[in-house]
């Protein structure tokens, strides 16, 4: 087949053919890629769009579907998560093909049902909407750093209620699509084509629309041979430095609007103490080992919590929802300030993430249902955003 190149001026047979729709894939071996093509065509039979792949080995025509190959003007060695690369890669197949929506579509895409391949590309289609955003329905166990940290997060200081708002998958009008490229383009200019971009957060700053689309299950990819505090540094420094970057945005006071998805009912699962004794023991022990590290980013009265927390017998170990909002919103501000050095401070957030973690688990396999206890952190972390507010501006109303 003819392999097009994404960094190569449109033609104009491309140009006149016009695709209304295009739907970028990541990297597929050839059975998940003959599985992700059946699912597009079922999702449109009779829909007029190109499928854009870097596996410039697949057929022209598969499916009844235009399936176009091209060279990555960015290459990417991630595989769990879209990055810059992929911004930058969608905005110029767009462009190419003249298309005015894109379906982003992440690995092990063959997962994701024709439903939400159809939902996505009519929310930005049909609806007339900027970024279209999945809704997974995932275990109660599955996603917890989302659920702990990602979510309360973006919904606080964003006014923003997507879910998963570093979903794999996305529906991008094309001045989204230009917007995020835009984005990317500062990190893959300076050889960072692996970094993450916040796509919810960067369209609530343009000012642009965002929905959220039942996606039912998925297999969500997971990042290859990375052990939890480098993952948990990863994605957690970007967050706080994308925070840190919008902070004249979220500052100013806004309220995030209703879903208009029902909540999930995830229910619960019975935990054993085999499972969380090894997250409360590295709590306790990085209690007693990082207090110097704890002591210059959280005042005392956090302080005082966690020796409480860490005093609870297992049975009974539960952080409170404020707690673990204002402890986020300490490092949030550390970062910034870079009290500390960043790689340590981040090091020093997994022992209390698997707090919070062991803690959530007891919860709900005492019987309260997961996603209600994580839309109960998302409030406490939204009650407490004129705390983060307070220290941002005056830092030194707190000096350790």
């Amino acid at each position: 087949m003819a392999t097009t190149n994404v960094t190569s001026e449109p033609s104009q047979s491309s140009a006149a053919a016009g695709a209304p729709l295009l739907l970028s894939l990541a990297s597929l071996d050839h059975d998940s890629l003959e599985r992700t093509l059946a699912h597009i065509a079922e999702a449109f039979p009779e829909q007029n769009l190109i499928v854009a792949t870097p596996d410039t080995s697949a057929a022209s025509s598969s499916n009844g579907l235009r399936v176009v190959g091209y060279t990555p003007a960015a290459p990417s060695n991630g595989s769990w998560t879209l990055t810059a690369a992929d911004f930058l890669n969608a905005r110029e197949l767009a462009q190419q093909h003249q298309a005015r929506a894109i379906l982003l579509i992440g690995a092990e895409a063959e997962s994701l049902q024709p439903a939400a391949l159809h939902a996505l590309a009519h929310a930005v289609l049909n609806e007339t909407n900027d970024v279209a955003v999945p809704r997974y329905d995932l275990p109660p166990r599955a996603g917890l750093v989302n659920s702990a940290i990602l979510y309360p997060t973006t919904r606080a200081l964003f006014g923003a209620r997507p879910r998963f708002p570093l979903a794999v998958d996305l529906g991008l009008s094309a001045r989204a699509s230009e917007k995020l490229a835009t984005a990317a383009q500062r990190f893959t200019a300076a050889n960072q084509s692996d970094a993450l971009i916040w796509p919810v957060a960067e369209a609530a700053v343009a000012g642009l629309s965002i929905a959220e689309v039942a996606a039912g299950t998925r297999t969500i990819p997971q990042p290859a041979a990375q052990d939890l505090n480098s993952l948990l540094a990863q994605v957690a420094g970007s967050l706080f430095a994308d925070i840190d970057a919008k902070a004249a945005f979220w500052q100013r006071a806004r309220v995030a609007q209703p879903s208009t998805l029902p909540r999930q009912q995830t229910g619960s699962e019975p935990v054993t103490s085999s499972e969380v004794q090894p997250m409360i023991e590295s709590f306790r022990l990085a209690f007693g080992n990082l207090q110097e590290i704890w002591s210059l980013v959280l005042p005392p009265q956090s302080l005082f919590g966690l020796k409480r927390l860490a005093a609870m017998p297992p049975a009974n170990f539960a952080m409170p929802d404020s707690l673990w909002a204002r402890i986020i919103y300490d490092f949030v501000l550390a970062y910034r300030l870079r009290t500390i050095n960043r790689g340590h401070l981040l090091g020093a957030l997994t022992p209390l993430y698997l707090a919070w973690v062991a803690s959530h688990l007891l919860q709900t396999s005492a019987g309260m249902d997961a996603e209600r206890h994580v839309e109960a952190v998302a409030a406490a972390f939204e009650a407490d955003k004129p705390y983060l507010v307070s220290r941002w501006r005056w830092p030194d109303r707190f000096n350790p």
